[in-house]
């Protein structure tokens, strides 16, 4: 039975804004380890899953699909946002 982690994108440290952190995204855990190929040295396996990744706009929408196809799940939660409020001036104590 193929397993699947349905999680929520969490802020990059690079945006300032909250675009797609919203949806949840369902993703397979690997089946197989990564190996090196030897012609390029660059890390792949032959589960073409790791490349599959879907958004859905709820959390029920993602736990129906995943238990309408049979697919065991684990779904991590979001981090928690920690806002550091902080004003213009505390720059110069």
């Amino acid at each position: 039975m193929p397993t699947a982690r349905i999680f929520q994108r969490p802020k990059n440290a690079m945006q300032s804004g909250r675009a797609r952190t919203q949806a949840w995204v369902l993703e397979f855990e690997p089946a197989e380890a990564k190996r090196p190929d030897p012609l390029t040295g660059w890390a792949g396996s032959g589960d073409t899953r790791d490349q599959v990744r879907l958004n859905f706009p709820t959390l029920e929408a993602a736990t129906a699909y995943a238990e309408r196809e049979g697919l065991g799940f684990q779904v991590v939660a979001a981090p928690e946002r920690k806002l550091k409020l902080q004003a213009y001036a505390d720059n110069f104590r």
